[in-house]
């Protein structure tokens, strides 16, 4: 923490650390142990043990709208994520799947839908660096996006925000719910984290005025990523 060892620079072997601390061998193993499992250490089997390469990126959930005459107070999630990556001299990647399925009943809940309903789920897989940094499922009824750019297998030019607005649905507020939890074994292995990384999911209901049009469930690594929140003006 103190920056004596860079992101991606080998650890001093046991022996090393045994004597530059004082203590023994065993507690610089425990010392390790816990360090691999907070995600800051990863063992590479015989090469050592390297800090691991993938700092801490700030990521926009809102921003103070800037221009209040478009109607809509939010920054779409593409643009925060293309902007924030092009800051930080990272190469932002992405992979995009659009399906249909059951929506699970806390999707239902938030769209007042019926039970079981089936909803448009479009899917952004995003990367830094080839680095597994966030999964983005945006949920909407079929009804709302049929006939509309939502329905493409490709993502929508300047955000879903546009297939939206387009066809007169102008999101003009949201609620945000952020909660923490261990990964599954899926995500564990697409996000490559430590084995006590937990994630951060933020789970955004979207409203126009005539009530929630989607219901987006992002997941992010928590060693790797920092939320903020920009409310109100700033100087």
């Amino acid at each position: 923490m103190t920056g004596e060892w860079q992101s991606g620079e080998s650890l001093p072997v046991e022996s090393e650390l045994e004597n530059q601390y004082g203590v023994a061998r065993n507690t610089v193993r425990l010392a390790v142990d816990v360090l691999v499992n907070e995600g800051l250490l990863v063992r590479v089997q015989g090469k050592g043990t390297y800090l691991k390469d993938h700092p801490i990126l700030d990521h926009h959930a809102y921003r103070s709208p800037t221009d209040p005459g478009k109607g809509t107070p939010l920054t779409p999630p593409s643009s925060a994520y293309a902007e924030e990556a092009d800051q930080a001299g990272r190469k932002l990647s992405a992979d995009f799947q659009m399906l249909i399925v059951r929506a699970t009943t806390d999707i239902t809940d938030r769209l007042r839908i019926k039970a079981g309903e089936a909803v448009v789920l479009r899917r952004v897989l995003r990367h830094m660096d080839g680095e597994p940094w966030s999964i983005e499922e945006s949920h909407y009824p079929v009804a709302l996006a049929a006939g509309t750019a939502l329905m493409d297998p490709d993502p929508v030019e300047g955000g879903d925000e546009v297939a939206l607005a387009d066809s007169g649905h102008v999101e003009i507020g949201c609620v945000d719910e952020l909660a923490a939890r261990m990964p599954n074994p899926e995500e564990a292995q697409w996000f490559q984290a430590g084995p006590g990384v937990p994630l951060l999911v933020q789970l955004r209901t979207g409203f126009t005025a005539a009530g929630p049009i989607r219901v987006t469930e992002t997941r992010y690594c928590a060693d790797r990523n920092r939320l903020v929140y920009a409310l109100g003006e700033r100087a």
